[in-house]
């Protein structure tokens, strides 16, 4: 196999809850949900710009890499104690029994769901395809809403438990996380507009897929939403995101209703949140869910294989635009199964989403 080569790095800090959410929050009447949004949004911007100044160099890999040992995982569960400084104290080692924390068991045990999806479904032996170290670190900050990718590792905050609960609930939200991570390791897609969008739609596919994964549901049987859980019982809303239907995740007083479009009639143009990348990610998202539920089964069987092909695959650029994903995954879908029904349902789903791929 071609050995990894050196990519320039973009910029990479990634969250799960967009930019424009949270900005809705800090303008509400209740005193407790505007002030944990704003110091949410402080902290990310803080975070975003350290991200900026101090970004390594990122290896780019084709594929899985041959190892000289089984792959295995290998988590770290750090504690930041609601402090900020990174990545905190050892909680939790691989191996190591589970503790009497239950966040610090969700996270290290939804790393370990992703490690297996990459591997047991596609052969890839951890994110980066050469057995990367999986770093999580819980209870960062004080009501800190998000989570993120820093390029490094994931981080969990606890929630305000008025919005949002804790972050390490929904196994998706850590999979859409480290699924980031899959990105900044194989296409690089710049986090910005249409590639952008693509780089947060294909998280939500990989974290949906390690959900299904994991909860052993085919297409038919998954509800495609991402994070559903983490909302407070008390807001009117079940999810972040829908793949199934996007815009329809949450309508709530407080939280606004989901801006998320899924045609390309309704792309939606703004200089916020990147170019609007949590927002248009609803479009490729619905073109996976259709894709996927058009096959049937395992969605990371086919539909998934697919998208994977297209990551791996080498044919992207950091600016890929969404015709010219939606081109990749048509070539993706030929290489590997032919001119049969994967291609079919491939193309059905990107027309029906107004996308074109040729």
């Amino acid at each position: 196999m071609t050995s990894p080569a050196y990519v320039p790095a973009h910029p990479v800090f990634c969250t799960i809850v967009p930019p424009h959410l949270l900005e809705h929050l800090a303008s509400s009447a209740d005193p407790a949900v505007a002030a944990a949004a704003r110091r949410t949004l402080v902290a990310d911007a803080m975070n975003r710009t350290s991200r900026v100044l101090s970004q390594p160099a990122v290896t780019r890999s084709a594929g899985p890499t041959a190892p000289a040992e089984p792959a295995r995982p290998r988590r770290t569960v750090y504690d930041a104690e609601n402090g900020t400084d990174l990545p905190g104290t050892v909680a939790r080692e691989e191996g190591r029994e589970a503790t009497g924390d239950a966040t610090v068991n969700r996270a290290y045990a939804g790393l370990g769901a992703t490690f297996d999806l990459f591997l047991k479904g596609f052969g890839r032996d951890s994110i980066d395809g050469a057995g990367l170290p999986l770093l999580a670190t819980v209870h960062y900050d004080r009501n800190y809403g998000n989570a993120f990718w820093n390029g490094e590792q994931m981080v969990f905050g606890d929630g305000d438990d008025e919005i949002f609960l804790d972050f390490t609930l929904p196994v998706d939200v850590i999979g859409h996380e480290l699924a980031h991570g899959f990105t900044q390791y194989t296409a690089n897609l710049e986090y910005f507009s249409q590639s952008g969008a693509l780089n947060e739609s294909v998280s939500d596919v990989f974290g949906s897929l390690v959900k299904q994964y994991t909860l052993g549901q085919s297409a038919q049987d998954a509800d495609w939403l991402i994070g559903e859980g983490l909302f407070h019982p008390n807001v009117e809303g079940t999810a972040l995101r829908s793949m199934k239907a996007p815009g329809t995740a949450y309508d709530d007083d407080v939280l606004g209703k989901d801006p998320q479009p899924g045609h390309m009639d309704d792309y939606v143009r703004t200089s916020r949140d990147n170019g609007g990348v949590h927002i248009n990610s609803g479009i490729p998202n619905h073109a996976f869910y259709l894709a996927a539920t058009e096959l049937g089964g395992n969605a990371w069987e086919r539909a998934g294989q697919i998208w994977y092909d297209v990551m791996t695959g080498g044919a992207l650029t950091p600016e890929t635009r969404f015709s010219e994903f939606a081109a990749a995954t048509v070539a993706a879908a030929r290489e590997r199964y032919g001119d049969g029904e994967e291609i079919q349902a491939v193309l059905k789903a990107w027309g029906a989403v107004g996308v074109p791929t040729d």
